[in-house]
C-alpha cells in the first residue's frame, strides 16, 4: 500500500488535504504529522527560522522512517525549508503550492497573491517569480494581505474569515490576470466566489495532483 506523509503546521490544512487525498488517491495510507507551534514560531519571528527548519527536518526524517513513499509539505510559510531538505531526505518531497505557482506563471504576466498570514506572502511570491523565470517569463506580482481573516478562522469565525477574504479577492481580481490563494486554509472560499473575470487558484487539489504524478513516476 502507498503511504503518504503530510507535514502540517496547523490544524486548518488537515481536512482540505484529507478530502483531496480521499478523492484522488483513495487507496493510500495517509500519515498526518501536525505541529502548530511551527507556524506560530514563524509568525512570531516574521520569517522561517533555522530552528523551525530543523524541526521540519526531524518530522520528515520520522516520516521516512515510517516508510512513507512520498512526503507532502502542507504549509507555504515553511516551503523554503523543503527546498533545502530535498538533498537530505531520501523520500521524495512535494510542496503543496509548487504546482499552483507553475500554473499561475503560465496564465498571465500580472499575478495577484492573497494571503491571510504575512509570513506566507513573501515565500509564495518568490516561488511564483522563480517558476516564471524557469519559463523565461517576466511577471508583475501584486500582493494583498486579508487583514484579520486568519485570526477569525483560528477563533472559529469562518463567516468573518470568508467575508474579509472574499472582499480582498474580488478587489484584486480587477487588477490582475490570475489570483493565487497562498494558503490551503483559503481554498474553502473558492466555491463561494461565483464568476470572476480571472481564475482563482488554490493549492489543495493541485498539490495533491502533484503528489499523484510524483507517485506515478516512482
Amino acid at each position: 500500500m502507498t503511504t503518504i506523509a503530510v507535514i502540517h503546521t496547523g490544524p486548518v490544512t488537515v481536512l482540505p488535504i484529507k478530502n483531496q487525498l480521499s478523492e484522488l488517491i483513495a487507496d493510500a495510507r495517509v500519515i498526518n504529522i501536525m505541529d502548530d507551534s511551527l507556524l506560530n514560531d514563524v509568525r512570531t519571528a516574521g520569517h522561517l527560522t533555522p530552528e523551525v527548519a530543523s524541526r521540519i527536518y526531524s518530522y520528515m526524517s520520522n516520516a521516512q522512517a515510517m516508510g512513507a513513499d512520498i512526503i507532502l509539505n502542507a504549509c507555504s510559510s515553511v516551503g523554503e525549508a523543503t527546498d533545502a531538505l530535498r538533498d537530505l531526505i531520501r523520500t521524495p518531497i512535494v510542496k503543496i503550492d509548487e504546482s499552483m505557482a507553475e500554473e499561475a506563471s503560465a496564465i498571465g504576466s500580472r499575478i495577484g497573491v492573497v494571503a491571510t498570514v504575512s509570513t506566507t506572502l513573501d515565500p509564495t511570491v518568490r516561488l511564483i517569480r522563480r517558476k516564471a523565470e524557469e519559463r523565461g517569463r517576466t511577471v508583475d506580482v501584486t500582493e494583498r494581505i486579508a487583514e484579520g481573516a486568519f485570526e477569525a478562522l483560528l477563533s472559529g469565525d469562518g463567516a468573518l474569515h470568508d467575508e474579509i477574504l472574499k472582499r480582498t479577492i474580488i478587489e484584486l481580481a480587477d487588477q490582475v490576470d490570475v489570483v493565487v490563494l497562498a494558503q490551503v486554509s483559503m481554498a474553502r472560499l473558492v466555491p463561494a466566489l461565483g464568476e470572476l473575470r480571472v481564475p482563482v487558484l488554490s493549492s489543495p487539489r493541485s498539490g495533491v495532483e502533484a503528489v499523484k504524478r510524483a507517485l506515478a513516476a516512482l
